[in-house]
């Protein structure tokens, strides 16, 4: 399965798997609620980060809870699934393995026809439930979650994408703004035509949209869409950047930061090494990503960036997803307020 394709569907494949898990029950004391923001800056997560373990709604309350962190970037698929969507946790399509021995130019088996028309059954019944889904449910969800101390900053649906009709765009703007969030996230396109169309959208809402970077992140990789509308901006990833190597320096992300902060909805901050290093996700302390010059940038210079948590290094066995966001919460803690 893709990065990409793993990102859409982790909360589907856990709400499948949850039947048949025993959920970690995590207690904490009742007091004012969760608080992760320190000297200033708003340390969240986003839910990807808990897809390896069930996430329906209230689970991913009990999980930021538990970590202490009261601002997120969601995930689509938990909040469709609370609103009602018809395919929100239905799991991923199989297509069976991939080429044995990952050997070059070997091919995953393609799907039956039979397959084929349940996918597409599926996708048009998810966009007919978008494009007429009402706001209700998404503001009883904010309030859910105002209820737990938590609060969305932004929303990531799979309905960003250049194949998604005009009214599923509109359908996450509008559930964004219903959330609360001020933002949608979505990789960067690789067509400037649909960067252009999602900006004048965003401008029709009032929502911005950040555009999400992997290895292809550069200094100048967003420029033509921050040029096209006010309304798109950086999901800047930092692990990524870094990871890219090349020019993408310590020094040239700093800067980056400095000169692209007005135009930089959120942040998503993991400890990647860096090309020549091989590139792998690692415990943070243990990377190349500076995230202590990163978190001190932002607390001195007060940019209101919200900076999500995304947990992508292998959980040790003796661990969990929570547990090992807590780890980051408290790393981050440890930079911005000693």
């Amino acid at each position: 399965m893709s990065h990409m394709h793993s990102r859409r569907d982790f909360l589907t494949t856990a709400a499948a798997l949850s039947g048949g898990l025993l959920l970690p029950q995590y207690n904490w004391a009742m007091g004012p609620g969760p608080n992760s923001k320190f000297a200033g800056v708003q340390i969240g997560a986003i839910t990807y980060s808990f897809r390896s373990m069930p996430g329906n709604i209230d689970q991913l309350i009990e999980y930021c809870t538990s970590c202490g962190i009261n601002a997120i970037e969601l995930m689509g698929d938990p909040a469709e699934a609370y609103a009602g969507s018809p395919v929100a946790n239905v799991g991923p399509m199989r297509m069976g393995p991939p080429p044995a021995g990952g050997q070059p130019g070997g091919q995953r088996p393609q799907p039956s026809e039979e397959q084929r028309k349940s996918m597409e059954d599926r996708m048009k019944a998810g966009r007919e439930w978008r494009e007429t889904v009402s706001m209700d449910k998404f503001s009883e969800l904010r309030k859910k979650l105002k209820s737990a101390g938590i609060t969305v900053y932004a929303y990531k649906p799979n309905a960003l994408n250049p194949t998604s009709s005009e009214g599923e765009i509109e359908y996450a703007m509008k559930a964004a703004k219903a959330l609360g969030a001020t933002s949608v996230t979505v990789e960067l396109p690789q067509k400037s035509e649909h960067s252009k169309r999602l900006g004048d959208l965003a401008s029709k809402h009032k929502v911005y949209v950040g555009y999400h970077a992997h290895l292809q992140a550069t200094d100048t990789a967003w420029d033509e869409a921050l040029a096209q509308s006010p309304y798109n901006s950086l999901n800047l990833d930092c692990g990524h950047y870094i990871a890219a190597g090349g020019k993408n320096t310590k020094e040239s992300l700093l800067a980056l930061i400095e000169a692209k902060h007005d135009r930089i909805t959120s942040m998503h901050l993991k400890d990647r090494r860096n090309k020549e290093n091989g590139g792998a996700n690692m415990p943070w302390g243990q990377g190349d990503t500076p995230i202590t010059e990163i978190l001190t940038l932002l607390r001195e210079k007060k940019y209101k960036i919200p900076v999500s948590i995304e947990l992508e290094y292998n959980v040790p066995a003796d661990s969990d997803a929570v547990k090992e966001v807590k780890k980051c919460v408290d790393y981050a803690k440890k930079i911005l307020v000693g």
